[in-house]
């Protein structure tokens, strides 16, 4: 089984509002992220890959921070492609992925080709639900529930 670690958590106040870097937080199963504009439904929480973002800059050769994708966790160690219906563990805390945060608008307006260039294997990401009340830190492990 690997094993990932959750580099980088950010809450987003309001629909399309600024990006708040913390060192923790709190899911609330059904919810969400505490905080967070997303709140119910399925796409509760957003998930990013650090490597992939990496690669995606330096294809691009800028240096943009992963906040600038909009995710609300950065995790690395853990593939998220074609993870529907998984459960990802994120220290005692449980995400049910539902599917792909497919790139917006946003992505092209940063830069030019980045919506794009996400669009592959899931390259913008993975959403899904908290199942649980739990906190969750920068640092924690991360792996996938068997």
């Amino acid at each position: 089984m690997s094993q990932g670690k959750l580099e980088a958590i950010w809450i987003k106040r309001a629909r399309r509002g600024p990006m708040d870097e913390t060192s923790s937080a709190r899911l609330k199963a059904g919810s969400g992220l505490v905080g967070n504009a997303n709140q119910g439904g399925r796409r509760q929480i957003t998930i990013l890959e650090k490597e992939i973002w990496d690669d995606l800059m330096q294809q691009f050769q800028i240096a943009l921070e992963p906040s600038k994708r909009r995710a609300n966790l950065l995790v690395t160690g853990i593939n998220l492609a074609r993870t529907n219906g998984r459960i990802l563990r994120i220290g005692d805390a449980r995400i049910r992925i539902y599917g792909e945060t497919k790139p917006c608008e946003q992505m092209d307006a940063l830069i030019p080709g980045l919506k794009e260039a996400m669009y592959p294997d899931w390259k913008g990401g993975a959403f899904g639900e908290a199942l649980d009340d739990h906190e969750i830190t920068v640092g924690d492990p991360v792996t996938w529930e068997a």
